[in-house]
């Protein structure tokens, strides 16, 4: 089964209260943050709360990520050392801005594998690309571990470099956006997209959510927990959408039983991408528990 990665939480790594709690809300992953919601006076309490969260917590089926602190600063190998031992599915790295950084940190992790007795593999991978030069190495990127299950984009350091800001319609944010996903795609890993900060704009955030399905991402890094549910409602198939992909694949199976060489269906024709489609759209209805084979 499809594996569904609609929303990413942050949750702050030095707050215990949201770190105990934090499934519960029902995002598809979560991710404790020992980055940049962590002052440097709470860098190394922040870690000892993530680690000790994950080797005693149960997080049920919600995916468990942590976003680390960067190798080129003091906490980051700390970070590893401590995160690897604790055994989340993934582990984040920020500010990704070409395959090397991703390949240092890759033997890094087997190493500290190695040394825990785990297997040799089992920390998965996610890149932040958050810099112009990341966008442009997006490719490389994607594609420097066999670890690395996804990219995503980091809209507020991007915008910063590119010496301009934020705006509603996200224009500033097109070209990295399309560049990260196609590499994604191209690399067969996710494609996740930044967090959308202005947690009282319910409409904007739903426009956004809107737009960004529609481009290709897999899902969004979200910041809040009303957050959740907003995506999760676009993201999930429609009845009407089930029901058509069904028709779709009930009528190439027709077709193929007849030996019929010209598929139609309500006057359109019927080809493979579309039938791809239609296959897609079942996996992800089946993952998100709305639709069972047969009904």
């Amino acid at each position: 089964m499809v594996k569904l990665r609609r929303t990413m939480m942050y949750v702050t790594g030095n707050n215990p209260a949201n770190i105990i709690g934090a499934h519960l809300y029902g995002s598809d992953s979560i991710m404790f943050d020992l980055e940049d919601s962590v002052s440097i006076r709470e860098k190394d309490s922040a870690r000892f709360l993530v680690y000790n969260a994950l080797k005693t917590l149960d997080f049920g089926e919600t995916e468990t990520v942590v976003r680390v602190n960067g190798l080129d600063t003091p906490f980051g190998g700390a970070d590893l050392e401590a995160i690897v031992r604790a055994c989340p599915d993934v582990i984040r790295l920020p500010k990704a801005e070409k395959a090397e950084d991703v390949k240092e940190i890759e033997a890094i992790i087997a190493e500290i594998e190695g040394e825990a007795g785990l297997e040799i593999g089992r920390t998965k991978l996610m890149a932040a690309i958050e810099s112009p030069l990341g966008v442009i190495n997006a490719y490389d990127i994607a594609t420097a571990s066999k670890r690395l299950i996804g990219i995503a984009i980091g809209a507020e350091d991007f915008v910063t470099s590119m010496k301009t800001n934020r705006s509603p319609e996200g224009i500033e944010l097109l070209t990295a956006r399309s560049q990260i996903l196609m590499a994604a795609r191209a690399a067969g890993i996710y494609a996740l997209d930044t967090a959308y900060t202005d947690i009282n704009n319910d409409e904007g955030f739903i426009e956004e959510v809107k737009l960004i399905k529609q481009m290709g991402f897999d899902g969004k890094s979200v910041i809040h927990p009303r957050q959740i549910e907003l995506t999760h409602k676009i993201y999930t198939p429609s009845s009407k959408e089930i029901q058509h992909s069904i028709r779709v694949i009930d009528a190439i199976k027709e077709a193929e039983s007849k030996s019929s060489g010209v598929i139609a269906l309500d006057g359109k024709m019927i080809d493979v991408p579309v039938v791809d489609r239609a296959y897609r759209v079942l996996e992800l209805a089946k993952a998100a528990g709305v639709y069972k084979e047969g009904f």
